[in-house]
Parts: C-alpha cells; structure tokens; sequence
C-alpha cells in the first residue's frame, strides 16, 4: 500500500529523468543501505508520529497493515548491530488470460509476485556479499518494520510525491526488504528526510491519478480515495470507483507510468505464464479447488489471492472487473 510515512521537509537531491537509464542492462539488481539498530528508537518515534497523526485514514484494512510494524531488534537476537535496507529492482509483469478465443493481457505489479530476487535469496546475498562473513547472523525483519521510512533515513531512496521511495537506477520500480544482523557496519548512513526536488515542479502523478488521491500541496496521499486500498482487500468496490480506473490485477501504477524520474523503466516488462481458458473461466464463476490454486500459484509466482480459498474471492472480482468490456 502507498502510505507509509510522510517526508518532513522538501528539498534534497533530484532531477528530472535521473532514474531512466537507457539501457535496460545498466539497471542495478539491488542496492543498499546500512544503520546501526542503535537509531531504532528515533525511527520509531517518528513512525509513531506518523501514525498517530489525526489525518491519517482509520481505515480498519489500512490500520491492520499499518499499527503492527515497530522498529524493534528481535527477542531472540539481543545481539543486533546493524539494520541492512535493500532495495530490489522488479518489474512490471503481464499475465494472459485465455478464454473463448479471447486474450486478456492483464498488469501484475511489482509486489504481488515472486521474483528471483525476494526476502530468502536476499538474506544470503546480505550475508555473502555484503557483510561476506558466514559466521554472522542475518534476521530478516522485512515483514516487521516500515520500510519506506527505513530506506529514507538510510540515504536508500527519497520520498515522491505519490509517497512512493525512489531509487538511484531503478525509480519507484523497487522492492524493499530489511535484514537485522549482528556485524557492525562501520559509519552511520543517517540522513535527512526530503523528497526529490523534481516532485516541488511536476505535477505528472497527481494529474493522472484517477482517484485524486495524490494531492498537489500535501505529500500525504489521500489513502481512502487509493484504489489500491480496495482491490487489495475483500469486499465490494464503493460506488464512487468506476470501472475504468481498474487497470492491474492487484494495486495500482497509474502514477508511476509518467513519472519523469521513471522515464523508460516502467517500459521494462516481463511475462508470466498463460492462464489456460479453464482456469480463467473458473476464476471468472468463483469456482475454487486445490489444484486450481495450485496451478495459479506457480503461473502467478504467489500472487496474493492465491494463497487460499478465503483469498480466491478477491481474484475472482478483480479480474471481473478486468474483463468486462
């Protein structure tokens, strides 16, 4: 979901088109940033802030995503020194959905797939190629804490007006994980909060978004005005959302396409595996088994509401939506 912190002051580094390398392959898989776990309690404090701000959405969904996270080593790891952020590159996917002699060529963002890239592998990148010392501990802590603060603070990334985190390299198309371990990194990478100062002169994503839920003079997103708020959980669309505003499986991108700090990456997409029309047809009546979810699973990479039957529901509605013309 979008909101997570909000940026306290304006400024920092920037420039239009600094993200949108030319060639694909110039790309970094990751980068990262360290800080020792010593700045967990002003991490926290200013989360809590944060989140006991008054304008903040009471939104049950948003707040059960939101309340749990707490920078906090581990009970079982008193021994923690370090905070490692990472950031890895994912791009967009595209799924078909075969049915009737039709294909559905239907968006799935960033973060509701599996990539080669993801918490497990990245622990053993964090322990053999950035600490490369096998005897230490690294406890992945990504589930945990809020991350977009995490890599803010760290110098990782800086806060666009969409609230999303930038990356040198990669824009806003980065996922972020966190790693506790117990290796002190030398030196303190603690850094102002800002935003890119291209955000203070574009208006791009506030333009585009179809929901109004970005704002031109707040950096804040309206978080019950984000789609990403309802396709993420189950439960009928509100009224106000039209069908058109639908455009991805899961969440939504439509303010990162035209970003300028995105220019050409957002374009680097890849394909997931066909849905055969038996499978689209029984996502399409709600009709669930384990195999079904099995299959679904492996083409989708765990897309979220794969997981269970209790999920399925949100797939079936989503992509109704999707498919309707």
């Amino acid at each position: 979901m979008a909101g997570a912190i909000l940026p306290q002051r304006f400024g920092g580094r920037g420039g239009r088109g600094r993200f949108a390398p030319v060639d694909p392959s110039q790309i970094p898989a990751y980068r990262y940033r360290t800080l020792p776990v010593s700045r967990f309690p002003e991490l926290q404090a200013e989360y809590d802030r944060f989140r006991n701000a008054a304008n903040l959405s009471r939104s049950k969904a948003f707040r059960d995503q939101i309340d749990p996270l707490a920078f906090k080593v581990p009970g079982d790891f008193p021994g923690a020194r370090s905070v490692v952020v990472i950031a890895a590159f994912t791009k967009p996917m595209y799924a078909n959905f075969l049915l009737d002699g039709q294909t559905f060529r239907v968006l799935v963002p960033p973060q509701y797939y599996t990539d080669d890239l993801n918490a497990a592998t990245l622990r053993t990148t964090v322990q053999k190629d950035i600490i490369k010392k096998p005897e230490s501990r690294v406890v992945d802590i990504t589930a945990r804490v809020p991350l977009k603060l995490l890599a803010a603070r760290s110098g990782l990334g800086r806060y666009g007006r969409n609230n999303l985190i930038f990356v040198d390299g990669m824009g806003s198309y980065n996922l972020l994980y966190a790693y506790v371990t117990d290796y002190q990194f030398p030196g303190d990478n603690w850094t102002t909060l800002d935003v890119l100062d291209a955000c203070r002169r574009c208006d791009h994503c506030d333009r585009i978004c179809p929901t109004v839920c970005i704002q031109r003079y707040n950096f804040i997103i309206d978080i019950d005005k984000c789609i990403t708020l309802y396709n993420e959980n189950p439960g009928d669309f509100p009224s106000w959302i039209r069908r058109s505003y639908h455009h991805a499986l899961m969440g939504c991108v439509r303010c990162q396409d035209p970003c300028p700090e995105n220019r050409g990456i957002g374009q680097i997409t890849g394909n997931l595996e066909d849905i055969s029309g038996d499978e689209t047809r029984k996502i399409l009546n709600g009709t669930v088994d384990d195999a079904l979810l099995k299959s679904l699973q492996r083409k989708l990479r765990q897309f979220p509401a794969t997981g269970s039957k209790e999920l399925f529901p949100i797939l079936t509605r989503n992509f109704s939506v999707l498919a309707k013309p």
